[in-house]
C-alpha cells in the first residue's frame, strides 16, 4: 500500500433552482465549518463536465492524513456543528447526497 492521503468523496446533486444557494453555502459555510478540524488537509470540489443523468453533478474530495484521523473527524465537535448547521439550512431538502465513499492509496505516479 502506498503512503498518502485518505480520500473521502461525497457526490451531490441539487435542482437547478437551488444551485446558486447550494454552491454559495457549500463554499462559504459548509467547507469552512468542516475545515476547522485540523486533521482535514485539503478539500477540492468538482463540477461534472457536460450533462449526465447517470452521474452526480458535484463531487467534493476531502483529504486526511490517515484513516485514524478521518475516523476521528466523524466523532469531532467540528463535524457535529457542521451537520447541525446543514440540517438547519436545508431542513426542507434542497440537495441530495447521491453516494459517498472513502479510499486509501495503492500507488502514486508523478511526473
Amino acid at each position: 500500500m502506498a503512503e498518502g492521503m485518505i480520500l473521502n468523496i461525497i457526490a451531490t446533486e441539487c435542482p437547478a433552482e437551488n444551485e446558486a444557494k447550494f454552491n454559495e453555502w457549500y463554499n462559504e459555510v459548509h467547507i469552512p465549518l468542516l475545515f476547522k478540524f485540523k486533521g482535514m488537509k485539503k478539500v477540492t470540489r468538482y463540477q461534472l463536465v457536460g450533462e449526465s443523468k447517470d452521474q452526480a453533478r458535484y463531487l467534493a474530495l476531502y483529504e486526511y492524513e490517515s484513516k485514524e484521523v478521518m475516523d476521528a473527524f466523524a466523532k469531532s465537535p467540528e463535524f457535529a456543528a457542521a451537520i447541525e448547521e446543514m440540517q438547519g439550512t436545508w431542513q426542507g431538502g434542497g440537495f441530495d447526497i447521491k453516494w459517498r465513499a472513502s479510499y486509501e492509496p495503492i500507488k502514486t505516479w508523478e511526473r
